[in-house]
């Protein structure tokens, strides 16, 4: 998203008025701003009708919202909701029924702790409990709440060691393909380690493309895959070749799987500490040939880090380490990226240790604390906004969108909103020169001209790049020649 000025350079005496009617804001991130709590998620370990302990993040369609609650409903197991962007029009289009039986199994699944995937009106999504065997299921629901289909149900375990065929408990989103679904198991497989696997949309055609062993390749998979090409990205909590858990690839096939990058183990005295971080319970991110995650424990401070790997397991990069302070801990979630920025939340850390949300760019500069959550004195946690989030942000429109596991007026987690301040051009024109400053502190964003606003427009960096006067980026261009426009661009 970008920032334009049209800059008409003779005659003089237009100037002026151009400067006067620029200043248009851009898409982007300067401080947060307008945070919301959308809802509070209602019932404290009864239930509520709405669910509670939202661990996942949302799905945004037009100008709703579609989340999971793993906990609380009718059964106090969890549901399927929907609420629009301004808070209004909160429903829940399922609730997971009770278990019961010796395998605590029942016909649609429990628990759901992922977040959603759409296509059409359809909703997909995974319960890491319940169904045939007590082990999990794939569904699927209409945007309206109707037609609730069950796509596959994990099967049975032997015990000790949770052994089956196709992997048990999934906690990971599913990620979407034409008509198949790839998602993983944090447990069961023929090892008991977990799996990838795949489904199409229909519930046919389900196969295990992996069975992590508890080797090289570690063990189990929590968080989403990502794809590109053929190629799924993931991450494993523990084990590898280092035994701090791992970043894999693995084919659409199930061929090549291949270990990118294995975590050191922390340190077994406090701090806890590594040089890399360990235990990634999110998924990544992808941008060009680079991954970007987070590791919820390890590095400097023992309380996590942001990394970034290239898709070939090369240049590995700790992009941050947290400390626990303002900058938070402990992140469970990964990023959304916008242009060059990483936005990501932690669930410890922060002004009152409620966890936050942050930015940083992918280079490790320009790290920010957008948000803390505020105290939750007392049992249970109340507050106004939320606390400790678990889940990954989506952004749409200059808005950050999350879910928050506790806190609320109820305690029992929130659905909140953040909106972002913007970077504001400004354009002098002191004597012979053209002069165009934003904020330093606003790192990531590149001054690009255009000739023409007419398509197909070419944008090219403005050279030479800015310098820093005053706390601001500020670029200098002689008045002359054809006119041009301007944008700051992410």
């Amino acid at each position: 998203m970008n920032q334009r000025m049209k800059t008409f350079i003779p005659p003089r005496s237009l100037v002026p008025a151009l400067i006067a009617g620029l200043g248009l804001i851009q898409a982007g991130r300067v401080t947060a701003q307008s945070f919301r709590n959308l809802h509070s998620f209602t019932g404290f370990h009864t239930g509520g009708p709405g669910g509670n302990s939202p661990t996942a993040g949302l799905t945004l369609s037009g100008n709703t919202l579609f989340g999971t609650a793993s906990g609380g409903g009718s059964s106090i197991r969890g549901t399927v909701f929907k609420v629009n962007t301004d808070g209004t029009g909160f429903m829940v289009l399922h609730s997971f029924t009770a278990l019961g039986g010796p395998l605590y199994s029942n016909s649609d699944g429990a628990n759901p702790m992922a977040g959603l995937v759409l296509l059409g009106n359809i909703l997909y999504g995974t319960a890491s409990a319940g169904g045939d065997s007590g082990r999990g299921t794939v569904f699927a629901v209409n945007t309206d709440g109707t037609g609730f289909t069950v796509l596959h149900s994990f099967t049975a375990a032997t015990h000790p060691g949770i052994i089956n065929g196709d992997g048990a408990n999934p906690n990971g989103a599913l990620i979407l393909s034409g008509t198949t679904l790839y998602g993983t198991a944090v447990s069961g497989g023929s090892s008991g380690y977990g799996t990838v696997f795949t489904v199409n949309t229909n519930g046919t055609g389900f196969t295990t493309l992996h069975s992590f062993t508890n080797g090289s390749d570690g063990f189990s998979p929590k968080a989403e895959l990502i794809l590109s090409g053929t190629t799924l990205y993931g991450t494993t909590l523990y084990g590898g070749s280092l035994g701090g858990g791992t970043v894999f690839a693995v084919h659409t096939g199930g061929t090549g799987f291949t270990t990118l990058h294995s975590f050191e183990p922390t340190s077994s005295v406090s701090p806890y500490a590594n040089s890399g971080g360990a235990t990634p319970y999110a998924g990544l991110t992808l941008s060009g040939n680079t991954l970007y995650g987070t590791a919820r424990d390890g590095g400097s401070s023992g309380i996590g880090t942001v990394f970034a790997i290239n898709t070939d397991g090369s240049g590995f990069t700790t992009l941050h380490n947290f400390t626990g302070s303002e900058d938070g801990g402990n992140p469970k979630a990964g990023f959304i990226l916008s242009g060059n920025t990483l936005y990501g939340t932690t669930g410890g850390g922060g002004s009152s240790n409620r966890g936050t949300v942050f930015a940083v760019n992918t280079d490790g500069t320009g790290f920010k604390n957008l948000y803390s959550f505020t105290a939750t004195p007392g049992y249970p946690p109340i507050n106004s906004d939320g606390a400790s989030p678990q889940a990954g942000l989506i952004l749409s429109h200059n808005t950050l969108y999350g879910t928050a596991y506790s806190g609320g007026s109820s305690g029992n987690g929130t659905v909140f909103s953040l909106g972002l301040s913007l970077p504001r051009l400004t354009i002098t024109c002191p004597g012979t020169n053209l002069i165009l400053t934003w904020p330093a502190a606003e790192a990531g964003w590149t001054l690009q001209s255009s000739p023409s606003l007419d398509s197909p427009m070419v944008w090219s960096p403005v050279s030479p790049g800015p310098t820093i006067v005053n706390g601001q980026n500020t670029v200098t261009t002689p008045v002359s020649g054809s006119r041009k426009f301007y944008r700051l661009s992410q």
